[in-house]
């Protein structure tokens, strides 16, 4: 479980980008982007095959974001998730948040790597929902991540 102390402070940001939102609403990644926004954070969807996606113009990259990001939080198949941490890198972000709900999720060696080489603070791990939102199997989740060795 990545340190709660990086999480809090991942989500005490304001302006967040989410890599991997999809052009289909009913995808997990969109449910994500939606709580995010529902909870106050200006988020900006980045997905390099969508201009648009849940009403909000859509980026190719984290490097095509207007201006700066607080975080972005990595929603992409752990293949991809190194090539989005170098684009974090070269934008200048300093915080972010592998996506890991159910398996892999976004967490991947070398993109741990990286955002640690270039001294990202970095969540490596976990699902926003486990923080994010009251529904009690979110926090059941939660709860039996932190028993984990």
């Amino acid at each position: 479980m990545p340190s709660l102390a990086v999480i809090d402070d991942f989500l005490k940001q304001k302006r967040l980008a989410v890599v991997g939102v999809s052009r289909n609403p009913k995808e997990f990644s969109n449910g994500v982007f939606r709580k995010l926004k529902a909870s106050g954070y200006e988020v900006l969807p980045v997905n390099r095959n969508a201009s648009e996606v849940e009403g909000e113009p859509c980026y190719a990259s984290v490097r095509d974001l207007p201006g700066p990001v607080d975080g972005v939080l990595v929603m992409v198949p752990a293949t991809q998730s190194a090539a989005v941490v170098q684009d974090c890198q070269a934008a200048g972000v300093k915080r972010v948040w592998l996506h890991r709900g159910g398996g892999q999720g976004a967490v991947s060696p070398e993109a741990v790597a990286l955002a640690r080489q270039a001294g990202m603070a970095l969540v490596d791990g976990a699902c926003p929902y486990m923080f994010l939102d009251k529904a009690w199997f979110h926090r059941i989740h939660h709860f039996f991540t932190r028993l984990d060795p």
